[in-house]
């Protein structure tokens, strides 16, 4: 490992962001891929659309190899000062009220839901009869 303990700010890291000077923030450590941008298996995009975030998520949802986790060693340059690191927020819709867009009431449509089914079995019922008696 080559970092020297350094500790970088989001900022700093975020100015890394081309393929002539890549690195990236996983795990709390910060790499430097350069070097590795032509030699990974999904391509340079994948690594330049991670750069200036936390890309821990991105690298974890991928699933790499042991080996693939050994090999970033050789690209550590240091530490990611956490605080610079923006909280992430699920989000949560507000709160809105009900809306029900026909505007009948539920005591209507639940009768309704009754009373059609008992209506269709009446009518199959007097059909059975009608033509039974035919």
């Amino acid at each position: 490992m080559g970092g020297d303990g350094r500790v970088f700010t989001l900022a700093q890291v975020s100015v890394h962001n081309t393929p002539k000077d890549c690195w990236l923030i996983i795990n709390g450590k910060v790499y430097d891929v350069t070097k590795f941008l032509e030699d990974h298996p999904g391509g340079d995009e994948v690594l330049l659309s991670a750069t200036g975030k936390d890309a821990t998520d991105d690298f974890e949802d991928v699933g790499h190899s042991d080996s693939a986790k050994d090999m970033m060693d050789q690209y550590y340059v240091g530490e990611i000062d956490v605080s610079t690191i923006p909280k992430k927020t699920n989000y949560k819709p507000p709160n809105q009220p009900y809306y029900n867009q026909d505007k009948t009431s539920e005591f209507i449509i639940k009768l309704l839901q009754f009373l059609v089914p008992l209506a269709i079995l009446g009518l199959a019922f007097g059909v059975r009869l009608y033509t039974k008696s035919s």
